[in-house]
C-alpha cells in the first residue's frame, strides 16, 4: 500500500501527466452526464428493459440506449466508420495514397471518418426511434409528431458526434485511447448493478446460495487472469547487434555487440478485433429482417459469426500494424540481425512466418474468450452479469486498462521514475525496455 501511495505521488508530481489525467476524468464525467440527458418528450420509465443483443448495445452505451438518451447510439457508429475506412484502404487507391501521405493524409482520413460517422448515425437514428422507443413513451402516450421525430434524429446524431469529439480530445490531450476509454466507461457503469443483481439472485431462495456465488467469483477471476495473459503474451525473437571498432590508422573491424530481442505479441492487434467485430454485429440489430439470427446473443449462429469475425479482424489488424519488411530494413540499417537468418528478405519472411504462427492460436483463444458469456449464461448466471465472463466486456476492460497503464508508465519512465508496475508483469514496459536496450540499434522499429 505504501508503494502504491508513493507511485501516486510521483504521478501527481509530473505536471503534464497530472493535467492529462484531470482532463481525461473531466471529459469522462461530461460523457456520463450526457448519457442521462433524455430525448425531449420521452418518458424513459415506459421503455422496457432491453434483451438479446440490444442489452449488449445498452451495455456499451452505459445505459444510454435504454434511457432514450441523446447519446443512445454511443460511440459505435464512429467505430463502424473507422472499420469501413480501414477496409477501403485495401481496395481504394485514393485512400491508400492518403494512408501513405503521413500526417496530412491521416488528417484527411480522420475527416472522412467523421463524415461517414454522421451518415451512419443518420441511418441508425430512425431505426432506433422506430424499433426501441415505443409510442407509449413519446409525448405522454400521444405518439411521435414529425417535428419530434426530426428533432430526435438530429439530437441523436449530435450526441454521437459529441461523444466522438470527447474521445478524440481524450486521445490528443488526455491519457489513453479516448474512443476505447469511452466504451470501457460505459461497460464499467453497468458492472455494479449487474453484480448486485447476481448477489441478490444467488442468495435468494432458489439461487444456489453463497457457495455457488463464491465459485462464480473465482471463475471470473480465473478468466480475467487468463485474458490478461493473452493480451500481454509475447514471443521473443533474439537479435544480435554488431559493433564497429575504428583502429589507430583509420581501419575498422566488426566485433560482437549487444544481444537483445524483438517482442512479438501473441495478440498484436490488442482489443481492436473485438471492438471491430462487435461494432459490425450491432448494425443488423437495427434491421428487423435479420433479428432472428443477429439479436440472439446466446444463439449458435450469432456466436459462430462473431468468433469468425474476431479471427479475421485479428489477422487484418495485425497485418496493418506490424510490418515485417520494415522491421527487417530497420534491423539491417542499424547493423543488427537475427542469428541464423540472412538479413533482408529472409529476415522479413522469417518474422512474417513466425507472426502468422503465433497469431492463429492467439486469435482462436481471443474468440473463445469472447463467446464465454454464452456458457456462463447456460450455467445459470444472469445475463447482465454473464456478459462480464470473458466476452467483449471483459476483453475491452483488460485491453484498455493495460494500454492506459502503459501510457502512464511511459510518462514515469521518461522522468526517470520507476514504472507504475515495478516488479510486476506489465509486458508493455518490458517491450519498451527491450527496444531501448536493443541497441539504440533498433530504435526505429
Amino acid at each position: 500500500m505504501k508503494a502504491l501511495i508513493e507511485k501516486i505521488k510521483q504521478i501527481w508530481s509530473i505536471e503534464e501527466l497530472k493535467n492529462r489525467i484531470i482532463l481525461t476524468f473531466s471529459l469522462i464525467l461530461v460523457y456520463r452526464i450526457g448519457s442521462f440527458v433524455v430525448l425531449p418528450g420521452v418518458d424513459p420509465d415506459v421503455i422496457q428493459e432491453p434483451g438479446g443483443i440490444v442489452n449488449l448495445i445498452n451495455l456499451f452505451s452505459g445505459g444510454a440506449f435504454s434511457r432514450a438518451s441523446i447519446m443512445a447510439l454511443g460511440i459505435m457508429p464512429y467505430i463502424s466508420a473507422s472499420i469501413i475506412m480501414q477496409l477501403a484502404g485495401i481496395a481504394v487507391p485514393a485512400i491508400q495514397k492518403m494512408q501513405s501521405d503521413g500526417e496530412s493524409g491521416r488528417k484527411k482520413i480522420t475527416q472522412y471518418t467523421r463524415i461517414l460517422t454522421i451518415a451512419i448515425c443518420a441511418l441508425q437514428a430512425p431505426g432506433y426511434l422506430t424499433q426501441y422507443v415505443p409510442k407509449e413513451a413519446i409525448m405522454g402516450g400521444q405518439g411521435a409528431t414529425f417535428l419530434w421525430w426530426l428533432t430526435s434524429v438530429i439530437l441523436l446524431i449530435a450526441g454521437c458526434v459529441f461523444a466522438m469529439w470527447l474521445g478524440e480530445k481524450i486521445t490528443d490531450k488526455g491519457i489513453g485511447n479516448g474512443i476505447s476509454i469511452l466504451i470501457m466507461i460505459g461497460i464499467i457503469a453497468n458492472l455494479p448493478g449487474a453484480f448486485a443483481a447476481e448477489i441478490l439472485g444467488k442468495l435468494g431462495g432458489d439461487g444456489g446460495g453463497f457457495v455457488i456465488l463464491l465459485l462464480e467469483i473465482v471463475f471470473l477471476v480465473v478468466v480475467t487472469v487468463f485474458s490478461i495473459l493473452l493480451v500481454q503474451g509475447t514471443r521473443r525473437i533474439a537479435i544480435q547487434s554488431t559493433k564497429r571498432v575504428v583502429g589507430a590508422r583509420g581501419s575498422s573491424q566488426i566485433e560482437g555487440g549487444s544481444r537483445s530481442y524483438i517482442p512479438l505479441k501473441v495478440n498484436a492487434a490488442g482489443v481492436m478485433p473485438i471492438i471491430f467485430a462487435q461494432a459490425l454485429m450491432f448494425i443488423p440489430a437495427m434491421i428487423p429482417s435479420f433479428s432472428s439470427v443477429f439479436t440472439n446473443i446466446n444463439g449458435f449462429w450469432y456466436n459462430f459469426i462473431f468468433a469468425l469475425m474476431i479471427i479475421i479482424f485479428t489477422y487484418f489488424y495485425t497485418a496493418i500494424t506490424v510490418n515485417p519488411k520494415k522491421i527487417a530494413e530497420d534491423l539491417n540499417r542499424s547493423g543488427s540481425f537475427i542469428p541464423g537468418v540472412k538479413p533482408g528478405e529472409n529476415t522479413a519472411n522469417f518474422i512474417d512466418t513466425l507472426l502468422s504462427r503465433i497469431t492463429l492460436p492467439g486469435s482462436i483463444l481471443l474468440s473463445l474468450i469472447a463467446i464465454l458469456p454464452v456458457f456462463a449464461y447456460q450455467a445459470g448466471i444472469k445475463q447482465e452479469f454473464a456478459l462480464f465472463y470473458g466476452g467483449t466486456s471483459l476483453l475491452i476492460l483488460v485491453g484498455v486498462m493495460l494500454d492506459t497503464l502503459q501510457q502512464v508508465e511511459s510518462h514515469l519512465l521518461s522522468r526517470h521514475y520507476d514504472g507504475l508496475m515495478k516488479g510486476g508483469k506489465l509486458k508493455g514496459r518490458g517491450a519498451a525496455n527491450a527496444f531501448q536496450s536493443a541497441g539504440n540499434n533498433t530504435s526505429s522499429i
